[in-house]
């Protein structure tokens, strides 16, 4: 009689983990600026779930990672899938942070690695204009689609890389400094970049924040 075989587990190419992280409490700007209609979007992920990020290369191994979470994990929601030039951007959000973690893990085990291995994150650039003229404002402004820098405004400038780390900045910027206006978040590509506006005080009150946090996260240099 016919025995059945087990199906061989994929093969693990050649692939790099740039970003393992998992944001927990999706703040409302935050959230809302991931559930916009923009590229890569997927589905809507609400204000108070988890959310777990991923960047690899090269990009097109995100595939396969997709495919070993989902199905390891039906119930989570794929919120972004991007396969840009050289890197691929996954980020997968669930109210239940332990079926997170358990497709997380299945990610770490094909690549035979650990959230450890990850790139640390560095700080490119930080700095807070106060009082941006209207000019400036206008050029700003040109390609938002919400949130806007007004004439008289403070606003805080923040690049980091990877990319991918901008989404940590923006959501925890936000749970220090609810007061704060997210004007943008770019977390795909070169590096991630964050606009916020904002009392003084409070663009400051964020970025020392988020300076801390990123100065903790582990990581090869």
């Amino acid at each position: 009689m016919a025995t059945s075989k087990k199906a061989a587990a994929p093969a693990r190419p050649a692939a790099e983990l740039r970003v393992y992280l998992t944001l927990t409490d999706l703040q409302p700007q935050f959230s809302s600026w991931m559930s916009s209609p923009l590229g890569a979007r997927g589905y809507v992920a609400m204000q108070g779930t988890h959310s777990l990020l991923v960047e690899i290369a090269p990009g097109l191994s995100i595939q396969r990672v997709i495919d070993l979470a989902l199905k390891a994990e039906p119930s989570l929601e794929p919120g972004i899938l991007a396969v840009e030039r050289q890197f691929g951007v996954l980020e997968l959000h669930s109210n239940d942070r332990a079926a997170l973690e358990r497709a997380g893990q299945v990610i770490l085990n094909w690549m035979q690695a650990k959230a450890e291995d990850q790139l640390r994150p560095q700080l490119l650039y930080s700095d807070i204009l106060e009082d941006v003229t209207d000019q400036h404002a206008v050029l700003m402004n040109r390609t938002r689609q919400a949130s806007m820098v007004l004439p008289g405004q403070n606003l805080l400038l923040m690049e980091v890389a990877p990319a991918l780390f901008g989404a940590h900045m923006a959501n925890e910027a936000e749970k220090v400094a609810p007061d704060v206006t997210l004007v943008e978040c770019s977390m795909i590509g070169a590096s991630g970049r964050m606009y916020l506006s904002g009392s003084v005080e409070s663009l400051a009150k964020a970025k020392a924040h988020v300076e801390q946090l990123l100065a903790k996260i582990p990581g090869r240099g």
